[in-house]
């Protein structure tokens, strides 16, 4: 290119730059004179920005949706959600999509994480990968239950301008309406929901409909104690002040111990379902340690009984983590309702051949096990029928057995692999092999490999074999000494090779394993009840609180007690519904029955309290002392949580650490050990027979 070209080049360039710089001057003049200016402002405030994280998380919702395998989380979480936003798609969609992004962005690293780590064990792998489904679960749980804790959160501030907003209208229906127009937060919308309920034609059937769907309790209480007030009108205690303003204060210190309780249990479990799947993901990177710094430990990592070792890490870390989320799951949202006729399970069971198998197993009516499994059912609070459980146990042990059986074949194919692709070194080090070594040792297992391929399955004593060796290309100038020492390796390498195979006792054994496994889903129910069992007290709490708010109220009777605690109850509810339904055949018998069903003290004497409401005394004089005693009941609440969060801490660090421990201990220490002290003996004994 000639320099006048350059030249002439430059000058244009030169000038389109400066025709823009002056027309873009130009412009900005015109742009800012005031009408046009005032416009283009009105118009920006009307007009949509594009990438606001609002509009981003409607998008990533829309296409979430269509995606199949995400399409479940979406609609799981959003039915949780709905909960909380009532009638708010917008948010709910925002709130699903951003807590799905969320999952997606732990999830995706960890995926690359242990594809690079364990992608030379391919069963390893998938294990890992399939664990990862279980872990979605829990981050997406966890992420909705602070959703929860933020509404109970909100709930205080709300109550405490309700109180303000009572005294200055002095109506219910009012003061919540008022409260619930001046933001939008998710309490806001509850509150319109409970504003709907009180000025609705048929209030009572509302609240029951509201009751169903209730994020939390507390809510509940609320808006029950708001319907009675505004229908019985409120009244003022011996110190002059509102009894319903009273009842507020007491849900309001309920929703205080229970944010306490929730942050300390997160506290305490914070780092122990991380330290539960730790194990599973250090397995690999373990490994890969061991043998590089002490080849003579490959025997272990690459054979069976490190595959073994590895099987039984990872079946104790899964358990281990699910055992470690059901003790941290503090009950903060409302699971989504399934309906349990509607469940897989029961598709399945309208099968014909499938119910008759079913029913082979199924315990008959009336019977002592028929008992047993319904009341384990009640006791540990499970929503899934007589028909779903044998259902899962069935589906369970025969899982178990077929998993067994594949892990039996590959413990045996693990260890024919190690034979055929371990490198043959005729002693053991410290270290790696260089380079040379390492080629002369995999020259030889190929010279063994040609063996056992063409001798394998045959039984050979060591001359026969010695005679193979020799009438071969690779023996062929060999000395005695050198057949001798192939030949008994040879022979080692072959009775491992042949031996390897799916044996008696193994199917014995996946068996056993498969009856574990049909014993698993009951096993867990077991846990779900000593869980629960450790709630009691404070089940039995809140029941105390409940009287409290509803004894000072006229008109409330006995029987309308029993409703609320039915309602509220968990552990109790079998019991209290029970006597709810037989309470008009005759109170005093169905309150006698209900006490002759539980066994715990302070339960008890709730009943016996109730009890002398019906005939003797009013409901107020029944339980004055809840009235006088309010400060230590609420004392004694804080230090039951205190016990309850202590109690489950221990239990969790014990089931949490357990994994990790086994891994030092019984996956690095004890065979790092083992095998240098046999191969130091070995070692020895070959020293001395030499000398």
């Amino acid at each position: 290119m000639s320099n006048q070209t350059l030249l002439i080049i430059m000058g244009i360039s030169g000038g389109l730059f400066i025709f823009t710089v002056i027309a873009y001057l130009i412009m900005r003049k015109i742009l800012n004179k005031s009408d046009i200016k005032h416009i283009k402002q009105l118009k920006e405030g009307t007009k949509e920005n594009k990438y606001t994280s609002d509009v981003i998380y409607q998008k990533i919702y829309i296409y979430l949706i269509r995606v199949p395998f995400l399409k479940r989380y979406v609609n799981k979480i959003r039915r949780k959600i709905e909960i909380i936003n009532i009638d708010d798609e917008y948010l709910t969609r925002k709130q699903t999509a951003k807590i799905i992004t969320k999952a997606i962005a732990i999830i995706l690293p960890l995926t690359i994480a242990i594809i690079l780590l364990a992608h030379q064990n391919s069963l390893l792998l998938y294990i890992l990968l399939l664990f990862e489904v279980f872990l979605i679960e829990t981050l997406m749980s966890g992420m909705v239950d602070k959703l929860d804790t933020k509404l109970l959160k909100q709930q205080i501030e709300f109550f405490a301008e309700i109180r303000h907003a009572y005294h200055e209208y002095n109506m219910v229906e009012e003061a919540i309406y008022e409260v619930s127009q001046r933001d939008q937060l998710e309490v806001s919308r509850q509150g319109e929901k409970i504003y709907e309920i009180l000025i609705s034609d048929d209030p009572e059937t509302e609240l029951e409909k509201y009751y169903d769907v209730a994020p939390n309790s507390f809510l509940k209480e609320f808006a029950g104690i708001s319907y009675l007030t505004r229908e019985f009108g409120d009244r003022t205690d011996e110190n002059g002040a509102s009894l319903y303003l009273k009842n507020l204060n007491n849900i309001t210190e309920e929703m205080q111990l229970e944010i306490l309780k929730r942050e300390k249990l997160d506290y305490v479990f914070q780092s122990l379902s991380v330290i539960a799947i730790v194990p599973v993901l250090a397995l690999q990177p373990l490994r890969n340690w061991a043998v590089s710094n002490f080849s003579f430990t490959s025997e272990f990592y690459d054979g069976k009984l490190g595959f073994i070792a590895q099987i039984l890490i990872i079946i104790l870390t899964f358990v281990c983590y699910i055992l470690t989320r059901k003790l941290k799951d503090n009950g903060s949202i409302k699971g989504e309702y399934v309906d349990p006729n509607k469940v897989w399970q029961m598709k399945a069971y309208k099968n014909p051949i499938i119910k008759k198998i079913v029913d082979l197993f199924i315990p008959k009516q009336k019977t002592k096990e028929y008992r047993k499994d319904t009341e384990l059912l009640k006791d540990a609070a499970s929503k899934q029928k007589m028909e779903t459980l044998y259902i899962n146990r069935i589906v369970c042990c025969i899982l178990v057995f077929i998993a067994s059986l594949v892990l039996f074949t590959q413990i045996h194919n693990v260890a024919i692999t190690y034979i055929y692709e371990n490198p043959t070194t005729q002693f053991d080090l410290l270290g790696e092999l260089n380079e040379k070594d390492y080629e002369e040792a995999m020259n030889l297992t190929a010279q063994d490999n040609y063996f056992l391929d063409k001798l394998k399955g045959q039984k050979l004593s060591l001359e026969q074999i010695k005679m193979e060796l020799k009438h071969s290309q690779y023996y062929k100038d060999a000395t005695e000494e050198e057949l001798s020492q192939g030949a008994q390796r040879i022979e080692e390498k072959l009775k491992v090779v042949n031996k390897e195979y799916l044996k008696w006792f193994e199917l014995l054994l996946a068996f056993v394993f498969a009856l574990a496994g049909y014993f698993a889903p009951k096993w867990m129910l077991m846990f779900q009840k000593i869980l629960r069992k450790l709630e009691i007290e404070n089940e039995v709490m809140q029941f105390q609180t409940i009287i409290l708010m509803l004894m000072k109220i006229e008109r409330v009777n006995v029987e309308m007690i029993l409703e609320w605690l039915e309602r509220y109850s968990n552990i109790f509810r079998e019991p209290i519904s029970k006597c709810v339904n037989n309470y008009e055949s005759g109170a005093w018998e169905a309150l006698e029955e209900l006490k002759s069903e539980i066994n715990f003290e302070q339960m008890i004497r709730i009943v016996e309290g109730l009890q002398s409401a019906v005939e003797k005394i009013p409901i107020r004089e029944a339980f004055d002392e809840l009235d006088n005693e309010r400060e230590y009941y609420q004392a004694k609440r804080k230090e039951s949580n205190e016990r309850l969060i202590k109690r489950k801490g221990m239990i969790g660090k014990a089931i949490g650490f357990a994994p990790l421990i086994c891994l030092f201990v019984g996956y690095l220490i004890i065979p790092l050990v083992a095998i240098g002290l046999f191969s130091m003996m070995s070692s020895m004994s070959t020293m001395s027979t030499m000398a």
